[in-house]
């Protein structure tokens, strides 16, 4: 499809707002040449007016509106393209033409200025033609995460621990994660949990005399626990000689997989501090788990997190996926269903994202067809929240994706008080986060401006091993940030 645009360049956010009902698609931009509608495109234009005009197949739509202010023209058009797209589609995705990746941010800016529940949605809806169903998702999420916002010490940080490892590939997974059965995994590994302790030991030398603490830890992945159990206590042992972890409040290992999950390692997890896990089935359907490339069964999910229970962990989240393959509003309502029956402290809801770097995107072309007009899996994420609020697990912290089906969301919900904090931080982008290890992404937040400066580690493990020294250019702006808090 090709995107022209005249007398303007806001290709970013119009790119953002096609994707809503183009998802999939790849775009051509053409900012000087003329407009032609013999294929599937888009005009933008500002004039002395605002015209849209698009074709999809044999339909055409066009919107026009007085030109306003420069500073409401990008948001302006936007909304124009959003009313045109949802005419050619027939769909009308319920977050509007809302792009942003934080809508709790803007809601917590609208409780701010005095809205309540009712004000918030006529903003939102006025603005973004987002529905009361996801205004409302938000403003909860925004009052529920509230007490844990105004709890934080802005002399805190987090500190995240990447382990880039997974059993397997799953068929949707885009993220930086090698299967520990590729080649040279059992050379590789080892290299990388010693070049990771030795960036824990060097990040906590950087953090001596510093006037900041750590407030939560998070090990994530890839599966932490692909690792061994003796790789996880280094790990862990690691952390706490290196930084002072005194007086953290939460501390989370994601032990990810019940195929990647024993006793030991759950024990190691458990003795060198963890205050909470995550056990992920994803799904309790055993055929939409091998559909997807999870070498366990529902079974084996049941077994490790009785296992958990019994070694003593007392804040286990689960996660799941709304819109996996094969599966069906039927199979999603089973598995909310059997996941309150066990009680966990909290349980996430993901919608499934497609990127292009997902086995999933190459090869289901089927599933490609129903990607953005199939209704079930908004179905399935209205239950998941009808159901676990009525439960008492309440909306903690919400983030969307592009290329998420339905353009809906990813929500975690948990019961009072057990409401992770690191989650929440990370998400609303209010608290400084050190982290370490391959795709590690270090945000430091300046505490006069809010501007927030990003440090990325490599992406991928070999690469962050080899080059490694390279990589730790960026430390000394990080130790003078630290030592001008």
């Amino acid at each position: 499809m090709t995107i022209y645009f005249e007398n303007n360049s806001y290709k970013y956010e119009v790119e953002a707002v096609m994707k809503l009902f183009c998802p999939l698609e790849s775009f051509e931009f053409v900012f000087d040449g003329e407009y032609d509608d013999t294929d599937d495109s888009l005009l933008v234009c500002v004039s002395d007016k605002l015209t849209v005009s698009a074709k999809l197949g044999e339909k055409k739509q066009a919107a026009e509106a007085p030109l306003c202010p420069e500073s409401e023209r990008e948001l302006a058009l936007c909304r124009m393209i959003y009313t045109v797209m949802s005419q050619l589609t027939g769909v009308s995705p319920e977050w509007g033409c809302l792009t942003g990746i934080r809508p709790v941010k803007k809601v917590n800016v609208l409780i701010s200025e005095g809205c309540d529940k009712d004000g918030v949605y006529e903003r939102l809806h006025e603005k973004y033609f987002i529905s009361r169903r996801k205004s409302d998702l938000s403003y909860l999420t925004a009052i529920t995460q509230s007490p844990a916002l105004q709890s934080l010490d802005p002399k805190s940080f987090s500190l995240y621990v990447a382990i880039p490892f997974c059993p397997s590939r799953c068929s949707y997974c885009s993220f930086v994660s090698h299967s520990i059965r590729s080649k040279g995994a059992k050379e590789l590994i080892p290299q990388y949990v010693e070049m990771l302790c030795k960036e824990i030991e060097e990040m906590g030398e950087i953090l001596k005399g510093k006037n900041t603490f750590c407030d939560t830890v998070y090990i994530g992945g890839g599966t932490p626990t692909s690792l061994s159990a003796a790789q996880i206590e280094k790990i862990m042992k690691t952390i706490e000689k290196s930084i002072d972890i005194s007086r953290i409040r939460e501390y989370t290992v994601e032990a990810g997989r019940a195929d990647s999950i024993t006793e030991d390692k759950l024990i190691a997890i458990r003795d060198n501090g963890a205050t909470r896990i995550s056990i992920n089935p994803q799904t309790m359907q055993d055929g939409v788990l091998k559909a997807i490339g999870r070498q366990h069964t529902a079974a084996q999910f049941e077994e490790c997190y009785s296992l958990a229970r019994r070694l003593g962990f007392d804040n286990i989240n689960t996660d799941t996926i709304a819109g996996l393959p094969t599966d069906t509003f039927e199979g999603f309502k089973d598995t909310i269903d059997r996941l309150i029956e066990l009680d966990p402290e909290s349980i996430t809801v993901h919608t499934l994202t497609v990127k292009r770097s997902a086995e999933l995107f190459k090869t289901a072309e089927s599933f490609r067809a129903g990607y953005l007009t199939d209704d079930s899996v908004s179905r399935m994420v209205n239950y998941a929240f009808d159901s676990l609020t009525e439960k008492g697990f309440m909306p903690y912290y919400l983030y969307r994706q592009k290329n998420t089906v339905g353009n809906l969301e990813n929500v975690g919900y948990a019961k009072q008080g057990k409401e992770g904090l690191y989650n929440i931080f990370i998400m609303e982008e209010a608290q400084n986060i050190l982290a370490c290890g391959a795709s590690g992404s270090t945000k430091l937040i300046d505490p006069e401006t809010g501007k927030i400066t990003r440090y990325f580690n490599y992406k991928y493990p070999y690469e962050y091993i080899s080059r490694y020294e390279k990589m730790m250019g960026y430390k000394p702006l990080l130790e003078k940030f630290l030592a001008d808090m």
